[in-house]
């Protein structure tokens, strides 16, 4: 089997980037264009916005559910097989569902198989970065990023067309078709020999020299190795950044989901309205390589949390507008300024926790991370559903969506400049306190000069200059 140059940022890392941003396209991006359906869906099943809203919700949520499970395959298998894997799996959920006879099948099927299938392949395309780049990984991840630009571009203009022409049905057999490259990207990802990552190794505890006591003592174990629930108790850092981004996600994901339902239900042609959400991601196209650019300087290496936490400050403001009026050229402005926010968000997501936490624990710690995140996913949809059910005004959703992203920006934002100041008194109160320590011993050896009083003086010079 060929293997991966041990050397970072390797001729074949360059390929293995370009692979992830096929897989991130065919994966993220994908969940952009159900807003497509959505209408359609509640014609063919006569359903109400809130049940509608459990399809993408269900898979989007799956998406970054699977984080775990993902995990123990990478850590079992490797990314390779994983990618491949996923890919199949999302072919065949969306196979599947194209022929469903209810939602209850639609969610079981294009919901929540395909979504699993799409996590283990994007998930295990963003953990090979981490080994394959080290100098330019801010750079790789906001470059991999982009193909959910692509995706988000693409995924929009392709169901608009497929829909008018073989409806919902014939355009998911499609897109089960389309999904199966995920095998081809996966297949490029070379296993990368276990002398180029020793890191991968360090943060794993060795295994027990004694027999486990059950079942319960070795799910204990895959719980804390894939979980990371140890880096959620100890590491500040990683806490505060999982809890904002799993209240900010509460808000995120509602434009996707409603932008075009919205338009629609003012009067703005079909056409037109698919055209919104490719507008957004052609501008990421461009704007999230540059936000990786920005964020990869070494000015900017400390300040990452607080652009991220600018970046959805802007996002939740920005949805403000879009609840102020529903005219086209507004919402092409809206369009353009989110993906400005946007871009940011995405290039940022996953480096800034792969600058909270330690590379040998960042796939266990993206495991947790993605499910706890997959909770709000899950909730976010058919929460705004229910509040369009009752109140019959899209702008409540938007309202929603700006409450959630600003109040988070708010929480990440002041909680990593309180960690930043604590961190900086800490050395400080220390230092202070050795030198006060210090300065009765060294006078109570300057005015005795027997050679006990002398050896304590030498001692406590090597404790403080420690």
């Amino acid at each position: 089997m060929p293997q991966a140059p041990e050397c970072p940022e390797g001729d074949w890392a360059w390929v293995v980037l370009l692979a992830s941003v096929v897989t991130q396209g065919l994966t993220l991006g994908f969940p952009t264009c159900i807003g497509i359906f959505f209408t359609e869906l509640q014609r063919e099943f006569q359903a109400s916005n809130s049940e509608t809203s459990w399809f993408p919700s269900i898979l989007t949520a799956m998406l970054h559910a699977g984080g775990p499970l993902c995990s123990i395959l990478v850590g079992r298998f490797g990314c390779r097989v994983t990618v491949m894997l996923g890919g199949v799996l999302a072919s065949l959920g969306m196979v599947a569902g194209s022929f469903s006879c209810t939602l209850g099948q639609l969610y079981l099927t294009a919901g929540f198989i395909t979504g699993l299938g799409m996590c283990f392949s994007f998930q295990s395309s963003i953990t090979v970065l981490g080994f394959y780049f080290t100098r330019w990984r801010v750079l790789a991840n906001a470059l991999a990023s982009a193909g959910v630009s692509l995706g988000i571009t693409l995924w929009p203009l392709l169901s608009r067309y497929l829909l008018e022409d073989l409806g919902w049905r014939g355009s998911f057999l499609i897109f089960g078709g389309v999904l199966l490259h995920c095998c081809v990207c996966g297949a490029i990802l070379r296993p990368v020999p276990a002398t180029a990552t020793p890191e991968t190794r360090e943060g794993l505890p060795p295994p027990s020299k004694r027999p486990a006591r059950g079942c319960l003592a070795a799910y204990g174990r895959a719980v804390q190795r894939h979980l990371a629930f140890d880096v959620l108790r100890h590491n500040v850092g990683y806490r505060v950044y999982t809890l904002g981004v799993v209240w900010m996600i509460m808000g995120f994901p509602l434009p996707h989901v409603f932008l075009v339902p919205y338009a629609i239900w003012h009067g703005v042609d079909e056409h037109r309205a698919a055209l919104l959400i490719s507008i957004i991601g052609f501008s990421n196209i461009f704007l999230r390589p540059m936000a990786g650019l920005v964020a990869g300087r070494r000015d900017f290496a400390s300040h990452r949390k607080y652009l991220f936490s600018l970046a959805a400050l802007l996002n939740g403001l920005t949805n403000l507008v879009c609840a102020a009026s529903a005219d086209f050229r507004v919402l092409v402005g809206y369009c353009l300024v989110y993906s400005v926010s946007m871009s940011g968000v995405g290039a940022l997501l996953f480096q800034v926790l792969m600058d909270v936490v330690p590379m040998d624990r960042f796939s266990s710690a993206l495991g947790l991370f993605t499910v706890l995140e997959s909770v709000s996913i899950l909730i976010s949809p058919p929460l705004a559903g229910l509040l369009l059910d009752t109140t019959s005004n899209f702008s409540y959703v938007f309202y929603m969506s700006s409450f959630f992203l600003i109040s988070a920006a708010l929480f990440m934002g002041g909680s990593f400049w309180a960690l930043g100041k604590m961190e900086r008194q800490g050395p400080r109160a220390e230092m202070e306190g050795a030198v006060t320590e210090a300065a009765p011993e060294q006078g109570l050896t300057m005015e005795d000069t027997d050679g006990p009083k002398k050896q304590l003086r030498m001692e406590i010079m090597y404790v403080t200059s420690v």
